[in-house]
C-alpha cells in the first residue's frame, strides 16, 4: 500500500470527521481568535519603548495622554492580551480534544467492525499482536495530529501569517528581510520530515513484532515452559525491541536535529533583523517600539515553529500509523454477499457437495472433484490422515473460504446464495480447541444464542453433561471463566463448547475433532453428550479417530483431499480396503497400550 499523506487520511476518515465539524469549527475560531491577540500582544511595548526614547514619529496612540497614563495603559493591555490570548488557546484546545476522542472513539468502531468480517485467510496472514497494535496504539498515535500537534501547528501558522503581514505593512524592506530564511526552512523541514516519516514507519512495523512476539509467548507459555525455550524467545523479543528503539532514537535525532537547525536560522534572521533595523532607526525610518515589535515577531513567531519539528514529528508517526490503519480497512472480504442474496430461513439440513475443488494456493488444491450427498438428520464421518482435508471441508461448510471449482447446495441451493450471517446461524459449530471467552459459564453458553431463556440454557446444559461441574463450581452458572477457558479442564470447556452448539438448535452441527486430547473417561462423556445433541440434526464429524466415526451412517474416508472409499463402518470393513487397513491398526494400537498399562500396574 502506497504511502498515506494527511489528505488521503482526511478523505478516509470523513465520514467520523464530519460528525464532529462544529466542534472543530469552534476549534478553529479559538484559534483564530488566538491567533489575532498573540499578533497584538508586542504592541504595548512599541509604545512603552517609543515613550522612553522619545521617538520623534510619536507613540503611536490616538489619544492625547500623559506619559505615566501610557505606561499604565500598555502594562495593562500586556496582561489582558495574554490573558485572553490564554483563555482562548485553552477552549480551542478543550473543543478539539472532545472532537478528537469522539473522532478516534468512531474510527476505531469502524476499523474493529470491518476486522472482524474479515475472512479467515486474512487472519492466518496477519499476526495477532500486530493488529492489537493497529486497533489500539495506531489508533492513539492517531490523536497526536488532531491535538497534541495540530491544534499548535494551527495556531503557529496563523499567527505567523498574520505578523508577516503587519511587518510588511509597518516596514516592507524589513519584512522581507526578516522572512527571508523561511525558504531555506521550508526547505530543511521538507527533507527532513520525510525522512522522519519513513523511519517512523518502520518503526510501527518493529512495534508490532514486539506486540506479535509478546501475545504468542503468553499465549503458548506451558509449551514455551516445558520444552525450556525462554531463552530462545528472549532472544527473539530482545532483537525486534532493540530494532524498535534503534529506529526511534533514529527518529528522535532526525527531530533533534531540525529544531537545532531551525535555532540556528532564528538566529541569523534575528541578528539580520536587528542590524537592518538599526539603521533604519538611526534614519529615522523606524521607531525603537516598531523595531521592539519586529524583534518580538520574530522570536514569537520562531519560538512555536522550533517546535514545529517536534510537532511535524509527531504528524508523521500518526500518519505512518494511519498507514497501517487504512491498510486493515482498504482490505476488502474475498467472501462477500452475491447481489441478490437471500436470507436462509427453516432449512432441513441436506447437504450435497457438486465438484467441490479448493486450495488455499494457486496450483496447490487441498480437496479435489468431492461430490456426495447428505441428507437431511444423517450423520456423515469424514476421516482420514492430517492434511488428507478433513477440516478444510468444514471450513467450506462454514463459508470460511469458498470453492475453487464446483459448488455446496444447502437445502438444494448454492451457499452463496444466502447470506453469509443467515447461513451461518444455521449451523452450530464445536472446535477441536474449544475456544471460551472471558465471561460467566452461561455467557459463554448464550453465545450460541443470544437472548435465549434461562430454560433453554439449561436445557443444552444437561444435554451437554454441564450441569453436573457447573453445579460444583464457586458461582455456579455465574463463575467467572478466565481467558481461553484455562481454569477448567479439557474435558470441561469441550462440554461448554457442545452446549453452545446445542442452544444454537441449528438443523447443520460441525463437529472437528472434539475428543482430541480428552482421557478415554472424559472422551466418552463427550461423545455421549453429542449423541443427545445431534440427535435428528444433519452432523458433520471431522475425526482421526475411527473408532468414534463407527456409528456414523455414512463414513467419507479422505486420501490426499479426494474422496477413497465412502460407506457405512460395516460396507467399508467388508471392503477390505484402506480403512479397514487404518481402523484395525488403531485398535491394535490401542490394545497395546492397554496391555503396557496393565503390564506396568
Amino acid at each position: 500500500m502506497p504511502a498515506t499523506n494527511p489528505s488521503r487520511l482526511l478523505r478516509a476518515f470523513w465520514p467520523e470527521i464530519r460528525k464532529q465539524r462544529w466542534a472543530l469549527v469552534t476549534s478553529f475560531g479559538a484559534a483564530l481568535l488566538t491567533a489575532g491577540l498573540q499578533v497584538l500582544e508586542p504592541w504595548p511595548l512599541k509604545f512603552i519603548y517609543d515613550l522612553i526614547f522619545h521617538s520623534q514619529r510619536g507613540s503611536g496612540l490616538p489619544l492625547n495622554l500623559s506619559a505615566p497614563a501610557i505606561l499604565a495603559l500598555s502594562a495593562l493591555s500586556m496582561v489582558v492580551l495574554t490573558g485572553l490570548a490564554a483563555m482562548a488557546e485553552y477552549f480551542g484546545t478543550v473543543w478539539l480534544n472532545r472532537a478528537a476522542c469522539r473522532i478516534i472513539t468512531d474510527i476505531r468502531d469502524r476499523l474493529f467492525a470491518h476486522l472482524i468480517q474479515l475472512p479467515v485467510s486474512f487472519f492466518q496472514g496477519h499476526r495477532t499482536g500486530d493488529l492489537i497494535t493497529r486497533v489500539t496504539f495506531d489508533i492513539d498515535r492517531m490523536r497526536d495530529i488532531l491535538v497534541t500537534a495540530l491544534l499548535p501547528l494551527m495556531t503557529t501558522l496563523l499567527s505567523l501569517s498574520a505578523m508577516i503581514a503587519v511587518m510588511l505593512w509597518m516596514n516592507w524592506r524589513l519584512g522581507l528581510i526578516a522572512i527571508v530564511t523561511f525558504p531555506l526552512f521550508a526547505l530543511s523541514v521538507s527533507r527532513r520530515t520525510k525522512r522522519i516519516k519513513e523511519v517512523t514507519r518502520i518503526q510501527r512495523s518493529r512495534e508490532g513484532a514486539v506486540a506479535s512476539t509478546t501475545g504468542e509467548v503468553i499465549g503458548a507459555i506451558r509449551v514455551v515452559q516445558a520444552f525450556s525455550l525462554q531463552t530462545l524467545f528472549f532472544r527473539k523479543f530482545s532483537l525486534v525491541n532493540r530494532q524498535s528503539l534503534e529506529d526511534g532514537a533514529k527518529a528522535q535525532s532526525l527531530s533533534a536535529g531540525l529544531e537545532r537547525t531551525t535555532e540556528v536560522l532564528v538566529a541569523g534572521s534575528t541578528a539580520l533583523v536587528l542590524w537592518a533595523g538599526a539603521q533604519f532607526v538611526l534614519s529615522h525610518k523606524l521607531t525603537p517600539g516598531e523595531l521592539i515589535v519586529f524583534v518580538t515577531y520574530l522570536r514569537t513567531a520562531f519560538k512555536p515553529i522550533r517546535q514545529l519539528a517536534k510537532y511535524l514529528g509527531q504528524i508523521a508517526k500518526a500518519i505512518a500509523s494511519g498507514d497501517r490503519v487504512l491498510n486493515v480497512m482498504h482490505t476488502e472480504s474475498v467472501l462477500k454477499d452475491r447481489a441478490g442474496a437471500i436470507g436462509a430461513s427453516a432449512l432441513s439440513g441436506s447437504v450435497q457437495f457438486d465438484g467441490v475443488s479448493f486450495g488455499y494456493e494457486p496450483g496447490s488444491p487441498v480437496l479435489r472433484d468431492l461430490c456426495f450427498f447428505v441428507p437431511p438428520g444423517e450423520r456423515i464421518a469424514v476421516v482420514g490422515a492430517s492434511g488428507s482435508g478433513k477440516s478444510t471441508l468444514a471450513s467450506l461448510l462454514l463459508r470460511f473460504h469458498d470453492p475453487v471449482e464446483g459448488r455446496i447446495l444447502i437445502d438444494g441451493r448454492d451457499s452463496r446464495d444466502y447470506t453469509l450471517e443467515s447461513l451461518r446461524s444455521h449451523i452450530a459449530f464445536v472446535p477441536q480447541d474449544s475456544v471460551l471467552f472471558a465471561a460467566t459459564v452461561r455467557d459463554n453458553i448464550t453465545f450460541g444464542s443470544v437472548g435465549a431463556s434461562e430454560m433453554r440454557v439449561m436445557e443444552a446444559a444437561r444435554l451437554a453433561n454441564v450441569h453436573e461441574f457447573a453445579c460444583n463450581l464457586p458461582l455456579r452458572y455465574e463463575t467467572l471463566i478466565t481467558e481461553r477457558g484455562a481454569s477448567l479442564s479439557g474435558g470441561q470447556r469441550q462440554r461448554i463448547a457442545i452446549a453452545r452448539a446445542a442452544l444454537r438448535q441449528s438443523p447443520i452441527v460441525i463437529l472437528d475433532e472434539p475428543t482430541t486430547g480428552l482421557d478415554d473417561r472424559n472422551a466418552q462423556q463427550v461423545m455421549d453428550a453429542l449423541d443427545r445433541v445431534t440427535k435428528g440434526r444433519t452432523t458433520f464429524l471431522i475425526t482421526l479417530d475411527l473408532r468414534a466415526a463407527r456409528l456414523a451412517d455414512v463414513i467419507v474416508f479422505l486420501e490426499h483431499g479426494r474422496i477413497l472409499e465412502r460407506g457405512s463402518h460395516e460396507q467399508l470393513m467388508a471392503l477390505d480396503g484402506r480403512y479397514a487397513e487404518v481402523y484395525r491398526g488403531q485398535l491394535a494400537s490401542k490394545s497395546g497400550l492397554r496391555e503396557m498399562y496393565a503390564t506396568v500396574a
